[in-house]
């Protein structure tokens, strides 16, 4: 069945060649994944359904959605792949599914903008406590959880990169950032179900990314970037504020995850991103330019610059590269590329 997936069938080679080894550990395992459509989810699941055919591992993994049935209209191989199986249900009631479940990946999460600030943050929180519930029924060997970078808050402008120890937070009377301080709750409960119940936690905090299936019509400015040069439209760039990101191909976080779920220490976060910084303008040029002849960039309410209102979200990935040996193994350039490929065709 791997010959009908939707993802580069070499970024799935890739992910396949740098975790050859983690998987020895699972063959015959079963394991739950929730948050499984969505731009993770898909990511995780195809690479997971291309390792267990091309090492003969004999896993299977269960993916809990609210509507499996619009994504396997959409990906209507999945309907025949006898290892996948989907069970409809919300992720803070699922009802839990019976025998020993290996691996549990916590992927689902609402970052939906136009909910409440106060449903994202419980519905968050209630979703990470249910499946860690269900993780202390089913004896599982290790639990991945899919944090976020916006649980240190804003970063210090003269913070070139965020490590791991920052102990900054979230503005508590920001309602925007619900997000940040669910993840940073949900973190907290998975400490306390580490220490409680014995549940072997794994952490990511995750950042920026780009890739095959990012949607294009969302607030992810590299989506809205190649959405408006594949239209042919100048790329529209809001500001010349000063804003930096750093960006992480799809196939190398999917790398990432996985070596966190095997090999990362309990209860303990690793940053998930790239450490190489990349301002707003620099980012369309870098879009622009994969197209030929290049696309325009238009730069809208340009401003005066103040070193003193830099805005990073840039992650030291530091840990993460000394004690799991990963690191970014495809440029931001050759992922800018690749997605644009994948959308063209």
């Amino acid at each position: 069945m791997t010959n009908q997936i939707s993802l580069p069938k070499d970024d799935l080679e890739h992910i396949l060649n740098k975790t050859r080894s983690l998987f020895k550990d699972a063959y015959k395992k079963k394991f739950f994944m929730t948050g499984g459509t969505g731009f993770f989810g898909l990511w995780l699941l195809e690479s997971f359904v291309w390792i267990n055919e091309k090492l003969n591992l004999n896993a299977s993994v269960v993916v809990l959605s609210r509507k499996p049935e619009i994504f396997k209209e959409k990906y209507p191989y999945f309907k025949k792949i006898k290892s996948v199986k989907f069970i409809k249900g919300d992720v803070s009631s699922f009802r839990f599914p019976k025998g020993q479940y290996h691996y549990i990946i916590h992927a689902a999460t609402d970052n939906n903008l136009s909910s409440s600030p106060l449903d994202l943050f419980r519905n968050n929180i209630a979703g990470t406590q249910r499946v860690l519930d269900f993780a202390r029924t089913c004896h599982n060997e290790a639990f991945l959880f899919t944090s976020s970078g916006a649980v240190y808050g804003e970063q210090p402008f003269k913070m070139l990169r965020i490590p791991e120890d920052y102990q900054g937070a979230p503005a508590t009377i920001n309602i925007n950032s619900a997000y940040g301080e669910s993840k940073r709750v949900s973190e907290f409960y998975c400490a306390n179900y580490a220490r409680e119940f014995g549940i072997n936690v794994k952490i990511a905090r995750c950042f920026a990314f780009l890739g095959p299936n990012l949607p294009l019509n969302i607030n992810f400015a590299v989506g809205n970037f190649v959405r408006d040069a594949l239209n042919g439209e100048p790329i529209c760039v809001k500001s010349n504020k000063r804003i930096y990101r750093s960006y992480l191909y799809s196939a190398d976080l999917v790398i990432w995850l996985w070596t966190i779920l095997f090999r990362g220490k309990t209860n303990k976060p690793y940053n998930v991103g790239s450490p190489k910084p990349c301002s707003i303008v620099e980012l369309a040029d870098l879009v622009a330019e994969v197209f030929s002849p290049k696309v325009k960039v238009e730069i809208k309410n340009k401003t005066k610059n103040n070193l003193k209102h830099i805005e990073r979200y840039v992650p030291d990935t530091n840990l993460a590269k000394k004690e799991l040996g990963l690191r970014q193994f495809i440029s931001l350039t050759a992922g800018i590329r690749k997605m644009v490929n994948y959308y063209r065709s």
